[in-house]
């Protein structure tokens, strides 16, 4: 009786196998015919049991299924890449531990191609600003060909375009964790028949240079990401109001990079957040002196000098952004309002005093002063209106002045000149 028992379960296993052959193989025939629905149903009929077949039934059943996902999402099935993906690794899994190669070489190329098509697939999906959908792709690029470090770079990119700050992150610490740089070598040539310069792969181009078909080959060096990758992993943890992190992150980054201006411009902008405006300040300044023709350094400094009420030395920093850029707007606007400002002031003064003698006097002696910093203020921006002639923010603002001040003549023109 038992013996019964074990032959019959031997001959149900064979049956087994059997069954799941022909099911693998009735959906390499629907896949060949291009119905790639009916082997996926056919393969799902496999599936079950696929577990305890044989290493060569499982790598076979794998193969088909990874092919046959593979053409699902050239189909426009976006949720079978993953799928197609984990399937062909699978074989090459198999195969390895078996010692046997039977798929190996055809299921690498059909993953060379899957990879481009989840490349693609990624690249129309941040054009339609679907993001999240284009870094889960570029990242499951990258899990695919694990040398091509890049996907995972912009995956992460993507990402943070999105405003999908968890996923970005994750990203991001794998990037940081395998040491991604980043940096390189771009090879470059120019076109004899077009005059464009192209880029290529190393060996592509000296050959093309050889041919003649190019000329004016460059090698072209690309600069290391370790610092970028930092600086978004710190602005991800502002962003998500993880401060404490983020200034971590921060200092970490000018340890490797004490001399990058976006990193100290980032710092100081996280001070700023916090409150913190003397580490700012003193942020700014190492960064102007690192960067002293950056207008945008100036004039940032400018603005906090002006909240702080150091009118004085936010002049003196609205006047450096505008030597350097003449038609810098709100530096000419801002170095207007510090004399405004300053004027504005006198007014509450003047008009607390008395009728004496003594407080017509001191009345009298601060108006002139009053007038004396609006005067200024309207010098500001008539020469401001000399670069740009067409600023309306510049008009409105200097008409204001004049009416303040009762020129009457001086608002009628600049109410004309803005077609009121």
């Amino acid at each position: 009786m038992k013996t019964r028992i074990l032959m019959l379960a031997v001959t149900l296993i064979g049956a087994i196998g059997f069954a799941q052959k022909n099911e693998i193989k009735a959906a390499e025939k629907a896949l060949k015919g291009g119905d790639s629905m009916a082997a996926k149903t056919a393969l799902e009929g496999a599936s079950g049991m696929i577990a305890g077949a044989d290493e060569k039934t499982q790598a076979q059943y794998h193969f088909v299924r990874g092919k046959v996902y593979a053409d699902l999402a050239k189909k426009g099935d976006a949720t079978a890449f993953e799928d197609a993906a984990s399937s062909l690794q699978k074989v090459i899994e198999i195969e390895k531990n078996s010692g046997k190669s039977k798929y190996t070489d055809e299921t690498k190329q059909h993953m060379e191609s899957l990879t481009a098509d989840l490349v693609n697939a990624a690249v129309k999906d941040n054009n339609e600003e679907k993001y999240k959908e284009a870094a889960e792709k570029l990242y499951t690029s990258y899990k695919i060909s694990p040398q091509d470090t890049s996907y995972l770079y912009f995956a992460a990119g993507s990402a943070v375009r999105g405003g999908h700050y968890d996923q970005a992150l994750s990203y991001y610490e794998e990037l940081k964790a395998i040491g991604y740089d980043g940096g390189g070598l771009v090879y470059k040539a120019t076109n004899v028949e077009s005059g464009e310069v192209e880029e290529m792969d190393k060996m592509q181009r000296d050959l093309m240079i050889k041919a003649g078909t190019h000329k004016d080959p460059i090698d072209e060096k690309t600069p290391s990401k370790k610092a970028e990758i930092v600086k978004n992993i710190a602005l991800i943890y502002s962003e998500t109001g993880q401060d404490e992190k983020a200034m971590a992150a921060y200092v970490e980054a000018r340890e490797n990079n004490p001399d990058d201006v976006n990193l100290i411009l980032n710092q100081a902008n996280l001070y700023y957040a916090q409150g913190d405006l003397d580490k700012f300040k003193s942020l700014m300044g190492e960064a102007t002196t690192l960067a002293p023709e950056n207008a945008d350094l100036h004039y940032n400094i400018g603005v906090i000098n002006m909240e702080q009420g150091n009118m004085e030395e936010a002049r003196a920093s609205y006047k450096k952004a505008l030597e350097i850029r003449p038609d810098y707007t709100n530096a000419q606007l801002n170095l207007s309002t510090t004399y405004i400002n300053e004027g504005n002031a006198l007014i509450d003064e003047m008009n607390s005093l008395g009728n004496s003698k003594a407080d017509i006097a001191k009345y009298d002696e601060l108006k002139t002063k009053k007038d004396n910093f609006f005067e200024q203020g309207a010098q500001v921006l008539e020469d401001a209106l000399k670069t740009s002639p067409d600023s309306k923010s510049i008009m409105e603002q200097l008409k204001n002045i004049y009416g303040a001040m009762g020129d009457n003549e001086n608002f009628m023109r600049l109410k004309k000149m803005m077609g009121e």
